[in-house]
Parts: C-alpha cells; sequence; structure tokens
C-alpha cells in the first residue's frame, strides 16, 4: 500500500472531502439498466432480480439518464434515433417518437434534457440518403422539440473542436441557459445563440468500454443540484505528463474548481462515492489485450489516505457503478450479468444474472 498511498495527495484528497455533499445514508431500491433488442430493465438493489420490463417502440437503447427532479427517465434509441420518455414511479412510457425518415437518418453521440423538459440537446450527425449514396454532414448540435417530435435547430460544430467520439458527456445549467459538453475540452455554450463562450482544458478520462455511458452526467459522478462533479484528466503544456483528478463545475456560475490526485492510468472508469461522502472508489485499467489489469481503488477521503486497492477479472467492455447504499460495487456490461463487489473488503459476492443482454446505455438508481 505505501506506493498507493504516496501516489496521492492528502491535500487534494482533504479537498475533495470538503466539497462532496453530505446525506444520509441511502436506502436500495431498483436499478435501470438498458436490455437487447429494445427493453429497459427494473432491477431489485438487494436480490437483483428484474423486477419489470418496459419495451420500447422505436428500438435499441444506447442512453438513459433521469430528470433533474428525478421524475421522468429519458432514453435514446439507437434503431430509429428515437427518444422515448418514462415515468420513473410507474415505468411507463409518456412520450416517444423517431427521428429517422426513409431520406435521413440521425446519428447521436449524446444529450441532455433542459431543465423544463420540452427540449433535448443533442451532438452527432445527420445522413442523407441521395440516389446512389449517404451525404455525411459534419458534427453538429441539435435542438430537438419533445412536444413537436423535431429537430429545430442544427448548428455546425466549430473547425477549433475535435468530432463527437462514439458518446460524449453533457450537461446544463438548472436556468437552461448554458449547455457543457466535457470532451477532449469542456466547451461552454449560450444555448441562445449557440456560441461558444468558454473553452476549458479538461478532458474526460478514457472509458475501458467502448463508450462512455455518462451522456449527461448521471453516471460515473457525484450527484448534486445545479453541479457536476466527476473524474477529469489535465495535462501539463511542457512534458505533457497527464494527472487525473476531481472537477467540480457550477453549472450556473460556470466556474469550477480541480483538484489533482495522481497520475492518469490508461484508461479510468469514473468516481463513485457513498452516500456520506466518506468513501470513494473508482476503477484503474493498465496495460492492453493480453497483459491488462483491472484494479478498484479505495480512498478514505475523510482521514486522506488511500485504503486498499484489489485486482478484479477484467472484461473487455464493462462499466462500473455503486449502489445507492453504498455497500456494493458493479461491474457490467457486454453480457447478461452484473458482477458484484462489496465495497469494504473488494471481494466478489455474486453474480446476478438477467433476462435481457446488457446494453451500454448506463445504469440509473431509483428509489
Amino acid at each position: 500500500m505505501k506506493t498507493l498511498r504516496h501516489a496521492f495527495a492528502g491535500a487534494a484528497l482533504a479537498s475533495i472531502a470538503a466539497m462532496l455533499p453530505l446525506a444520509a445514508p441511502a436506502e436500495a431500491g431498483t436499478i435501470v439498466l438498458g436490455g437487447y433488442p429494445d427493453q429497459i430493465q427494473f432491477i431489485d438493489d438487494v436480490s437483483g432480480k428484474v423486477t419489470g420490463l418496459t419495451k420500447l417502440d422505436t428500438g435499441l437503447p444506447d442512453n438513459i439518464q433521469l430528470s433533474a427532479d428525478r421524475s421522468k427517465i429519458y432514453v435514446t434509441t439507437l434503431t430509429t434515433s428515437g427518444i422515448e420518455v418514462l415515468d420513473a414511479k410507474s415505468h411507463q412510457v409518456v412520450n416517444k417518437f423517431s427521428l429517422n425518415t426513409p431520406s435521413v437518418r440521425y446519428r447521436f453521440k449524446g444529450g441532455v434534457p433542459d431543465p423544463t423538459g420540452r427540449l433535448f440537446y443533442a451532438v452527432g450527425e445527420r445522413f442523407d440518403k441521395e440516389a446512389d449514396l449517404y451525404k455525411v454532414s459534419k458534427p453538429q448540435y441539435y435542438t430537438i422539440d419533445l412536444k413537436t417530435h423535431e429537430v429545430v435547430r442544427t448548428v455546425d460544430f466549430d473547425e477549433k473542436d475535435k468530432a463527437p467520439g462514439w458518446s460524449t458527456s453533457m450537461a446544463i445549467a438548472p436556468d437552461g441557459k448554458t449547455l457543457y459538453v466535457f470532451d477532449d475540452k469542456v466547451r461552454v455554450i449560450d444555448t441562445k445563440t449557440f456560441k461558444i463562450v468558454d473553452r476549458i482544458d479538461l478532458a474526460k478520462p478514457s472509458s475501458s468500454g467502448l463508450q462512455d455511458v455518462s451522456f449527461g452526467g448521471t453516471l460515473n459522478t457525484v450527484s448534486e443540484a445545479g453541479k457536476y462533479i466527476s473524474v477529469f484528466n489535465a495535462e501539463d503544456p511542457y512534458i505533457h505528463n497527464k494527472v487525473f483528478g476531481v472537477a467540480r463545475f457550477d453549472l450556473t456560475s460556470r466556474s469550477f474548481t480541480f483538484d489533482p490526485i495522481g497520475p492518469a492510468p490508461d484508461r479510468m472508469e469514473g468516481l463513485q462515492v457513498t452516500p456520506d461522502g466518506k468513501d470513494g472508489y473508482t476503477v484503474a485499467v493498465i496495460g492492453d489485450l493480453g497483459k491488462q489489469r483491472c484494479e478498484f481503488w479505495h480512498f478514505d477521503l475523510t482521514t486522506n489516505t488511500a485504503v486498499d486497492k484489489a485486482e478484479f477479472e477484467c472484461r473487455r467492455r464493462f462499466y462500473f457503478a455503486m449502489s445507492a447504499d453504498g455497500q456494493k460495487l458493479y461491474i457490467y456490461g457486454a453480457g447478461y450479468d452484473i458482477a458484484v463487489y462489496d465495497a469494504k473488503t473488494l471481494k466478489p459476492e455474486a453474480d446476478w444474472e438477467l433476462r435481457h443482454d446488457i446494453t451500454m446505455a448506463g445504469l440509473l438508481h431509483l428509489p
């Protein structure tokens, strides 16, 4: 443990602990996951049993996220570039539509609903079918009206900005006036003009899977109203050493803080923090095929120490999450199961087999 302990700055961890919100221990509830070919799965957080399925008429779910008030679940689907909105309590679909037509298709790489629930902002590309080929647009921002079921505004990416990858994290200010796009840099966008008002030199870490599921900041982040808190990488401008740390964005004031923790591993799976704010966990992936090593890293945020680390069986594609009560760690994705680990011992506890192959759409918690 000496090496790991020395890899992390105690002062930085103290700063992170001070900024994390304190809350009462959360009770176990319901896990929400996507399922092939057109399902949303609801799983009991204690037994691992599937308690309900909701069929999506628009196809395969590729992203799920909660509204800011946690009353609705927004689902985007890959098959038809669809959007479906579910009531979080009843699990019933209350709105659904597809944007694809026989001559036009979209491929969304990220999205987030505005606070009113009327608009949905997305990034991606448009494909127009011509006589003998498909014409592919430049990377674009889209404003989608959830009432009229139409794309009401399209804006091309600035040439300075990197095209979106398979998945791009996004967040929006509580007043709906500012959109944040988290990619190789953080782009701050005015939603009225769609002009970029700032670019911040922080980048989301590379994911060990094929996509980063936290489109709207609902995964791999600490949940706090009006804030976006997650793991980011920073690089010095001289010798280009990368470090990872926790950045906290105030989505209203456009201000942020960044507390470096240590050298960035090859890939990371975000930060999960227990409800009381005392323990933090991340997953590091070192190396590649044939010599890949996957580890849990556990931090005590009250004593400023690295408590433990443990290797676990790697998967070629996987994601990392925590139970609502902070007692279990989940490794899931690209299969029918969720591998459950005890958060204190970091040892395997159970393997929950589900009814449907899990899509890489993310994992949500409902009370």
